[in-house]
């Protein structure tokens, strides 16, 4: 015959590895009570219950049923009787999910109470004050957290009554006073509730079980788990537990302590308690607690078996613990211990503190880790303090994380001349372009009311590490006025803003930054990271900066150099305009050859840097719109420069206007317009590679063609190239090892992957055109849509944040089934967005990619994904 289901555990019963059955909390008192803490006596009702209850919505008979068994337990243990008018047994009711979630009901504290216990309660503890003290707080409780009362109404009432007896704190309230405020609790109930306060402790028991159940669906609740990814199917426990009182006079009181800081990670117990107090006033704000290490000085012999005690659960559960506890008539008790909630600068000393003392792996110290905490170490964030007085006036896209201050300019050419001469620049943007680069490199945060998390805005900023808002719609921005409309007020240029680019949020005003990030920690964990991942992780960099930054955050070469990102400068994108508006072939071939010099200045910075490692350039591929001017003075200097007409040259710009840029004449398109482009590339790709060789450097170029879609397309240029780079081979003398692959972006190239692999020595997925083309979104336009699309439940997330793994991913896992049984050392990677998203990255090891390659800045939670992976 099997065994009944069990749905409620005594505390002896249990332990730390059941959180799914006990919740965290429930687990913790079981696991506590087993290694023979002082931990008041109780028992748990499961989480399965919980989801019983909530499906039947009614409470079980056989629940009730093993409740009343475990009430008499309790009764018979602590020598109380619920119910009971001569001995009450009072108890706590908390609820306690797996997870700790904010948003779950409050604790009823003194369970049990009413209007006969609590007269008999203040003779048999001879202290009325605090007897009827914790009436009120039942009162007060039950109302606020079972029945929905608001508790600031409670609240204001007693701040009235002891304002009109003038009273400064709630320790002058006297044993009448507290009589008084029971009785206008009481009546408060009444009003807001529409009946009297239950008066059967065990009508108040079952209220609070099923408020406990009930709030595991509240909107805060279901909000948080949305947020923080936590299955909807956990359900909460119960833990019903012997009051201990802290307030019961000067030698009661009761605290929370971390067993470390929880904001630096320094070992060392920290925290605040209070005498003659119950748990909720250490948090309430109503009177200020005091550290934790004046009660060495009030009671020693506490204090001295407290810290044994911290000192006990920390080495027992191997991590930073968070307890509370309360002191009664002198005795200790501990009511709770979790893993301690820390910022990131103390997680990182934490967890590599804990790796280095040998009390835990440095692969468990990994796990203790998150992207999000390290990207908290690497940007800088605003002061918590300052940042909750301030209100948001705009939302955009949280485009490349980070937080700045500074002075709004509308145009490149004003922010730099701010910024030299020594103000903190934000460059506020309708859309950026190439040409804005040189504004964009000296501002602290760059916003714009256009674009998506693709748009040139939000890759250059990443690329750089600098903080960025896009998609800020809310923003009507009028560069030629040099304002912005927020919807109430107009912004200006030299106005102050704040931009948090990890929320998207934008202020007014300056916010102070708080400035205590310590990279030391990081680098470590990242040295741990490399050596255990089984990924490579690269970067998408192409000037200096960036390059060394990715490789000190460790980085193992380049998986994408962007070619149309070098000809941001003034005198560079005059060159490109020059060789596409002129019909000269002799001026295009000049402006080649100008290009040329500077290409290879490039080329040989890159190879040098990444000496020996991998670099994966990528051939020009710019829509061609990028690249035209804008105005008619830029077309004037064109003009100027070719010899020819405004009106010649403004025609030819008209004649290479395309409806659709994204989709036109780029890419390898491009190139076989103009072969002499990438011809011209490749030639100085390998002189500049040829030279580092001379040197001693080793290189690994490796040539990437964008945007194939057919395999003639594949080989043509392929021929071209190698016929082009046989021929500096031949005028050099010597040779080197190079590849040349082919960027997988187009679906049809997915699908047909065997085909250009009988050209190709490497392939890597441009996921942002290839999410795009599957889609069908334009994306710098579903901004507008994709927010509605989200919230309305037709799309988890942002196909462009995170990679769409059943459509696109599928794709992806089509051409890697199709090239690697053939063709096993054809390498595959990614370098589009998702390749710096940690959520997608653990896709993309899986469905066996040699590497991801993502913006410099995300390198960091990238390797911490991937070496996390690799331990899973």
């Amino acid at each position: 015959m099997s065994q009944p289901k069990k749905r409620v555990y005594n505390f002896t019963e249990g332990s730390k590895e059941q959180k799914d059955l006990l919740g965290g909390k429930g687990a913790n008192l079981a696991e506590m009570t087993g290694i023979g803490l002082p931990v008041p006596k109780g028992f748990t009702i499961t989480t399965e219950a919980c989801l019983e209850y909530l499906d039947s919505k009614k409470l079980l008979p056989e629940l009730v049923k093993e409740i009343e068994e475990h009430i008499a337990r309790l009764e018979n243990e602590t020598g109380k009787k619920f119910a009971d008018e001569e001995n009450p047994l009072l108890v706590s009711v908390r609820s306690g999910s797996k997870f700790s979630m904010p948003g779950m009901m409050d604790t009823i504290l003194n369970l049990g109470l009413n209007h006969q216990s609590v007269e008999i309660f203040a003779r048999k503890t001879e202290n009325p004050v605090f007897a009827y003290d914790c009436y009120r707080r039942l009162i007060q409780m039950f109302g606020d957290v079972v029945k929905g009362v608001d508790k600031n109404i409670f609240e204001e009432a007693l701040t009235l009554y002891k304002a009109a007896q003038g009273y400064s704190s709630d320790i002058e309230m006297k044993a009448e006073d507290w009589k008084e405020i029971v009785q206008q609790f009481t009546t408060i109930y009444l009003k807001e509730v529409g009946e009297n306060f239950p008066q059967d402790p065990s009508e108040q028991l079952y209220a609070a079980v099923e408020a406990v159940f009930t709030s595991w669906n509240n909107p805060r609740a279901v909000t948080y788990r949305r947020i923080h990814e936590i299955s909807d199917k956990l359900g909460t426990a119960v833990n019903i537990q012997e009051m201990v009182f802290g307030n019961t006079g000067g030698n009661s009181g009761t605290g929370v302590a971390f067993t470390r800081n929880p904001a630096t990670g320094e070992a060392g117990v920290f925290g605040e308690f209070l005498l003659n107090a119950q748990g909720e006033d250490v948090v309430a704000g109503i009177r200020t607690p005091r550290p934790i290490q004046e009660l060495k000085q009030d009671q020693p012999a506490i204090y001295m078996q407290f810290e044994k005690i911290c000192h006990q659960l920390e080495a027992h559960y191997q991590d930073m613990q968070d307890i509370e506890f309360t002191i009664e008539e002198g005795k200790l008790f501990i009511l709770q211990t979790r893993n301690g909630k820390r910022t990131a600068k103390a997680a990182f000393k934490i967890a590599t503190q804990m790796a280095e003392d040998g009390v835990i792996s440095k692969e468990e110290s990994m796990k203790r880790l998150t992207p999000s905490m390290i990207t908290q170490l690497l940007h800088p964030v605003f002061d918590e303090q300052m940042l909750a007085e301030s209100k948001s006036v705009a939302k955009g896209l949280p485009a490349s994380p980070g937080a700045a201050s500074g002075r709004v300019y509308f145009h490149a050419q004003d922010a730099q001349k701010a910024h030299a001469a020594g103000q903190k620049v934000i460059l506020l943007r309708t859309e950026t372009s190439p040409e804005d680069i040189e504004g964009m490199v000296v501002s602290e945060a760059i916003v714009t009311s256009r674009g998506g998390m693709t748009s040139h805005a939000a890759v250059v900023a990443r690329g750089m590490g600098v903080c960025c808002v896009v998609g800020c719609e809310q923003l009507t921005i009028n560069e030629k006025l040099k304002q912005a409309y927020d919807g109430t007020h107009t912004i200006n240029e030299g106005d102050l803003l704040s931009v948090d680019g990890t929320t998207g949020k934008i202020y007014r005003g300056e916010i102070k930054l708080d400035k205590t990030q310590d990279l030391e920690l990081l680098v470590k964990v990242l040295r741990w990271a490399s050596q255990i991942g089984n990924m490579q992780v690269r970067a998408n960099a192409e000037t200096v900066e960036d390059i060394r930054a990715a490789l000190e955050f460790g980085a193992s070469g380049i998986g994408l150099a962007r070619t149309e990102h070098m000809f941001f400068g003034k005198e560079r994108i005059l060159e490109m305009r020059k060789m596409f508006l002129s019909e000269d072939q002799v001026q295009r071939k000049q402006s080649l050859e100008t290009l040329k010099a500077f290409q290879k200045k490039d080329f040989a910075e890159i190879l040098s840097l990444t000496e020996g490692m991998p670099c994966t350039i990528r051939l020009l591929d710019p829509p061609l719109h990028e690249f035209m001017p804008k105005t008619k003075e830029e077309y004037e200097q064109v003009a100027d420069a070719c010899g020819q007409t405004v009106d010649f040259i403004m025609q030819r710009g008209k004649d290479l206007e395309e409806f659709n840029p994204m989709l036109g004449h780029r890419g390898c398109r491009l190139a076989i317009t103009y072969p002499e482009i990438y011809e011209m590339q490749v030639e100085a790709i390998m002189e500049a590679a040829l030279e580092l060789v001379k040197t001693g450097k080793q290189v690994k170029p490796e040539i990437m063609i964008p945007l194939v879609a057919e395999e003639k397309e594949l080989t043509y240029l392929k021929k071209a190239l190698e016929d082009k780079i046989q021929l500096v081979f031949e005028k050099h003398q010597m040779k080197i090892a190079y590849k040349i692959g082919a960027m997988l972006e187009i679906p049809r190239a997915c699908l047909t992957a065997d085909q250009l692999a009988t050209s190709a020595q490497f392939f890597s997925f441009g996921t942002n055109d290839l999410t795009q083309l599957t889609y069908g979104f334009s994306r710098d336009d579903s901004v507008k849509f994709l927010p509605d699309y989200i919230d309305k439940g037709i799309l988890e997330d942002d196909p462009f944040q995170h990679l769409d793994q059943k459509g696109v991913g599928s794709l992806m896992q089509t051409a890697i089934a199709l090239v690697k049984p053939q063709h096993k050392d054809i390498s595959f990677g990614v370098c589009g967005e998702v390749g710096g998203d940690p959520d997608s990255v653990s896709f993309l090891q899986k469905i066996g990619l040699d590497y991801v390659s993502c913006s410099p800045y995300r390198v960091p939670a990238v390797l911490l994904t991937v070496a996390q992976m690799s331990i899973e």
